[in-house]
């Protein structure tokens, strides 16, 4: 039976295991902090759960007038003041619910896993030396309690994840200064947030705690927020931020935060102090492959400590496959996942297509939401896709109107020509669930037309694709393009 050892638990661990005891290895998962790794109990589930409290939040903030709701005003405001509303937030409540279902999440992995016959060890892993002659290679694993073993493996994947990045001169204390990973061991809400970063992660606690009721400033060191993103999505996304109150600090580099009595102060590179209740430090990511030998064993590293993987997860020592943030590779849960199962199908000899990062959608959890698959626009512009585009605004569709939505589009691409949807973009509430019909079309090379002939629910967010898809019929045959 074949052995097969993988170092880490997450997304890209955890699936890889029940891919291999599905196909008849013998399989062990080493893993220090839980099955479900940072995307479960540190990342992924619990931003995300704490972003569906601040999306009931900004829902009733931003329509319920449109839509006809009342609100009384607070018993207890000042005499001649009204407050607006008496919608609050428990933060601490809030922040037990995100580690209870973190942790409940972890829980079902593990016994999803260990029911499938998987041996999970609790510990860190590493490699010793390179390959044996019988091509096997071991893997030391200093336990969670302080014994050393050490496994013998035929194939090894290593999916260890990543940490948050720490500025030198900006350490957090879990206090006053925090990483995304100690935000839910606050009990009370920030007065005043500072976030340094506008990337994906900095762009989704700015926008959670200002609906939250956070006055909130975003301070980005390029020219817009979301710059790895659709400029016309971010575009709209910076407007609702703005609208909202929040102060957004374009061309702004942070060069140090510190702790000054119960505030904190954060300097910019061009010498201006702000100072607000609390920062959030949201500057990327490190791999988390030191100390692990892996260079040792062969396996190559880039400058920044990533593994280099090809697209069936090998790493450049034969034996050793890599998945998830550890590689650098479109740091998604999915893609980690699907990394893992690539991996397993590989080393074990099961029928395996390549890892295909142009059918991958994304999904950034603002409010909007912005969801995204295939080519891009950025794509189009430099020539690397040669393709006809389209863009509707939300506020023209009905259900939009009677959702009092204002703010979002359905952005489509195809070839011209053919008429293949190669690419899209949504800016809306749920973008997340629209999205996946645009993945299909682009997974499966569907033409505008097989998408503008499947039935669509009226009135609904999803005919603005359909919609869309009516028009590039048309515009696909002379290429002419409209981003209006």
């Amino acid at each position: 039976m074949t052995r097969i050892v993988i170092i880490g638990g997450g997304p890209g661990g955890y699936e890889a295991a029940l891919v291999a005891r599905q196909l008849g290895a013998e399989v062990t998962v080493v893993d220090r902090d839980g099955l479900g790794g940072s995307a479960v109990l540190t990342d992924c589930v619990p931003s995300k759960t704490l972003i569906a409290t601040a999306e009931v939040m900004t829902s009733f903030d931003s329509s319920y007038e449109e839509l006809g709701i009342t609100v009384a005003d607070a018993p207890d405001a000042p005499a001649g003041q009204r407050s607006g509303r008496v919608v609050g937030v428990d933060l601490g409540k809030v922040n037990r619910r995100v580690k209870r279902l973190a942790v409940a999440q972890s829980h079902d992995i593990t016994q999803s896993v260990t029911r499938a016959g998987v041996t999970v060890l609790r510990g860190k892993g590493r490699l010793a030396g390179r390959q044996d002659v019988d091509g096997s290679r071991a893997v030391v694993v200093e336990t969670a309690d302080g014994e050393t073993r050490t496994l013998r493996a035929d194939a090894v994947l290593i999916a260890t994840g990543a940490t948050p990045r720490e500025l030198p001169d900006a350490q957090p204390d879990g206090e006053r200064i925090l990483t995304w990973t100690q935000v839910y061991d606050l009990d009370e809400l920030p007065g005043e947030l500072i976030v340094v970063g506008s990337g994906v992660t900095g762009a989704e606690f700015a926008g959670a705690y200002q609906a939250l009721g956070s006055r909130v400033t975003l301070v980005s060191s390029r020219d817009r927020v979301l710059p790895g993103e659709d400029p016309d999505a971010a575009g709209v996304l910076e407007e609702v931020f703005r609208r909202r109150g929040m102060n957004v600090m374009s061309r702004s580099r942070a060069e140090s935060a510190k702790r000054v009595g119960d505030k904190v102060e954060v300097t910019l590179a061009d010498g201006r102090v702000i100072t607000g209740s609390h920062c959030l430090m949201a500057v990327g990511s490190i791999p988390n492959t030191a100390d692990m030998g892996l260079e040792e064993a062969g396996v190559k590293l880039t400058e920044s400590g990533h593994v280099k993987v090809d697209r069936v997860s090998r790493t450049s020592a034969p034996g050793v496959y890599a998945a998830g943030d550890c590689t650098g590779v479109l740091m998604l849960a999915s893609v980690a996942a699907m990394q893992g199962r690539i991996a397993m199908y590989h080393s074990l000899g099961d029928a395996v297509q390549p890892l295909n990062l142009k059918t991958v959608s994304s999904n950034v959890f603002t409010d909007p939401e912005i969801a995204t698959v295939g080519y891009t626009a950025a794509d189009v512009e430099c020539g690397k896709m040669d393709a006809v585009c389209v863009k509707l605004p939300l506020r023209g569709n009905p259900r939009a109107k009677m959702q009092g939505i204002r703010d979002g589009f359905v952005k489509l691409f195809c070839r011209p020509g053919t008429g293949i949807v190669v690419g899209g973009v949504v800016v809306s509430p749920r973008a997340s669930e629209l999205i996946h019909s645009i993945s299909l079309a682009v997974d499966n090379n569907l033409t505008v037309e097989q998408v503008a002939g499947a039935f669509t629910v009226y009135p609904s967010l999803s005919g603005s694709t359909a919609e869309g898809a009516r028009q590039l019929h048309i515009r696909k045959r002379d290429g002419a393009d409209s981003g209006s």
